[in-house]
């Protein structure tokens, strides 16, 4: 199945020279980039947080195989979905699904299913692949929807997910896909977002997941980063450097009620 744009002409252009000016615009220039295990990037709007994924994206090197993880906003489909055949399009062209790699991490995760409806609707997931497609137009994808599933599953899929990625010829890239905190001030999520990302740049998936629940840190995509961790931690990553932070105040010019964003490489 090719799957259609979801949210081209809301969360980003739909137009492709439009599409391809802005992207020029939010990614630096680089001469290559760092080799690492995963990032954490934002999915907003591309006005209000694509500059922190921009930034972050160009600070690696993307290959030619990338795991995109995202939260399922719609909750519809398997809670662990794993899109496994066919391609995506987006206005700048068709992406295919890395399906070998589908095929190994079904076999790896016996808690993921492939299922599509998941991923249909979900913007969290999508607004990366055009970031991606600038940074390696031979790029293919794996997405991968995690919806409500709890802390020793999740501990369990990124174990699985190391393991199939090892059997790569070329170690993919992970790409968790999230924004921080919703709808608080700035000065409140400033605090609370650095309390998430100080556990994230420990490569600490548990303190992670257990920081996010009792500080009540609105973190939509807190599960997936959780996977993407413990996967980096299996495949030997050592560190954790945050690229950038923002909030969406920072575009509006208003901090009474923001959305946090943050770009970390991990390798």
């Amino acid at each position: 199945m090719v799957r259609s744009p979801a949210v081209a002409g809301q969360f980003y252009p739909k137009h492709p020279a439009a599409l391809t000016q802005t992207l020029d615009q939010l990614i630096p220039a680089t001469d290559g980039g760092l080799t690492a295990c995963g990032v954490m990037v934002p999915h907003a709007g591309y006005v209000y947080s694509g500059a922190v994924a921009g930034r972050t994206f160009a600070a690696v090197a993307v290959p030619e195989e990338v795991v995109i993880l995202g939260p399922n906003h719609h909750g519809a489909g398997h809670q662990a979905a794993v899109y496994r055949h066919g391609a995506w399009d987006t206005p700048l062209g068709r992406v295919p699904i890395a399906e070998a790699l589908a095929d190994a991490v079904l076999a790896a995760c016996p808690a993921m299913a492939a299922d599509i409806q998941a991923h249909l609707y979900e913007h969290s997931l999508e607004v990366q692949v055009p970031f991606l497609q600038v940074r390696r137009s031979s790029v293919s994808i794996l997405p991968l929807c995690i919806g409500r599933v709890p802390l020793d599953v999740l501990l369990e899929i990124g174990d699985g997910l190391a393991k199939a990625l090892l059997t790569r010829a070329h170690r993919p890239l992970l790409v968790a896909s999230t924004d921080m905190t919703h709808y608080e001030s700035g000065e409140t999520a400033r605090r609370k977002d650095h309390q998430a990302l100080d556990r994230v740049l420990a490569l600490d998936p548990e303190g992670l997941y257990r920081t996010v629940r009792d500080q009540r840190i609105s973190m939509c995509g807190v599960l997936p980063t959780v996977v993407m961790l413990r996967a980096a931690l299996a495949l030997g990553a050592t560190r954790a450097e945050l690229v950038a932070y923002a909030n969406s105040g920072d575009v509006t010019g208003d901090q009474r009620e923001v959305v946090g964003y943050a770009g970390v490489t991990v390798s």
